[in-house]
Order: structure tokens, then sequence, then C-alpha cells
């Protein structure tokens, strides 16, 4: 059995804060006047922040170097996973008890939902093939599938923005934070970022060597 580390102990604590918070809220009166839209607008949150999160992890190591955080894009990508099937879950049944009649007829023009939903099933393969066993299966079609991951980062930015209408600064934010890690992987600037990080650090080791010969 592996062993959890600090840091990777202190991720999925952090990661079920949120639903520990929301369960609290609902039990004790504490959602908004809107329960439904708050438990749906919560967990939509929640699984969008932990997939930024995840999808980060490889570029921060790209850019310093630090190895660890690359143990914790898998459990932050199911963790989001979860949160975005509880908000479909929300939806379906909380709205609409599960009467697949009547969520067709209210929807069937709210595209937001749709592209919602592409995002999410987008996202079921991937949770399911996130492990090592499957990685291993798969081989090189591992790496090709799991970069689908990005557009289904795409789909619940679209779903944000057009879920919000007016004010959607805060979802661009997001979708800016996606394109910037998307970016630092592709290959150009990838490579570029290492070359740096190596002539930073031939230049430190040449600084302490002299500093020891002095």
């Amino acid at each position: 059995m592996r062993k959890i580390s600090p840091l990777q102990l202190l991720v999925h604590v952090a990661a079920l804060i949120p639903l520990a918070w929301l369960i609290f809220d609902a039990a004790t009166g504490g959602l908004s006047v809107n329960p439904i839209q708050d438990i749906e607008q919560r967990t939509g949150k929640y699984a969008l922040v932990l997939l930024v999160l995840s999808l980060s992890c490889t570029p921060v190591n790209i850019l310093t170097g630090w190895a660890p955080v690359l143990r914790w894009r898998r459990p932050l990508g199911l963790y989001a996973f979860g949160y975005a099937a509880l908000h479909f879950l929300a939806f379906l049944g909380l709205d609409y008890a599960f009467n697949l009649r009547f969520i067709w007829a209210d929807v069937a023009n709210k595209r937001f939902i749709f592209v919602g939903l592409a995002a999410l099933l987008i996202l079921i393969p991937l949770a399911l093939t996130s492990t090592r066993g499957w990685q291993k299966r798969l081989g090189k079609m591992w790496r090709a599938l799991h970069r689908w991951v990005y557009l289904a980062g795409g789909l619940v930015v679209v779903h944000y923005v057009w879920a919000v209408k007016s004010d959607i600064r805060e979802p661009l934010l997001w979708g800016a934070a996606i394109g910037a890690g998307l970016l630092i992987r592709t290959p150009p600037v990838r490579r570029w970022i290492l070359a740096q990080r190596a002539r930073r650090l031939t230049a430190k080791q040449r600084g302490a060597e002299a500093s020891r010969s002095a």
C-alpha cells in the first residue's frame, strides 16, 4: 500500500471541505433563498476550480521543476469529476425529479446545458481510465485520450459563460488560466522554459563553486 504524503493528504482534505460545507449548510438551513440553485452553482464552481487546479499541475512542474505537484493531478481531476457529477445530478434530480420528458421540454433551447453535458461525457472516460493499470493497458493511447481534458475544460468555461449571461469576467479568467496552462505545455514553450531553468541552475552552480574557491 502506497503511503500518502502530508501534502497529498492536504489535497484530499481541501477537496472535500467544500462538500462538507455544502452538506452542513443544507442540513442547517444555511443555503440561499433558492437552495436548489445554490447547490447547483456551488457544485459546478467546485468542479471548475478543481479541474483548473488539476490542469495546472504540469505547468507548475514545468515552470518550477517541483515534482511532487504531479502527484496531485489525478486526485484533483477525480474530485473535479465528482463535483461535476453532483452538479449534473442536482440539476436532474432536484430541478426535475429525473423526469426526462420535463427535462427535454424545458432545456431543448438552453445550449449551455448541452455544452456542460458534453464536458461531463468527456470527463467520464478520463476518470475511469485514470489508474496506472489503464495507463499500461492503453499505452500511447492513454496520453492521447487524456489530452481531451483540455477540451472538457474549454467546454466547462463556455457552459459557465452561457449560464451567467451578463458578467462573464470570472469564467473568462478561468478560461485564460486553462489557456495559459495549455500554452506552457506546448513543445516550443516547454523547451524554452526548460532551457531557461537549466541556464539559471548552471549559473547558480557556477556562483556556488566560485564562492567555495574564493
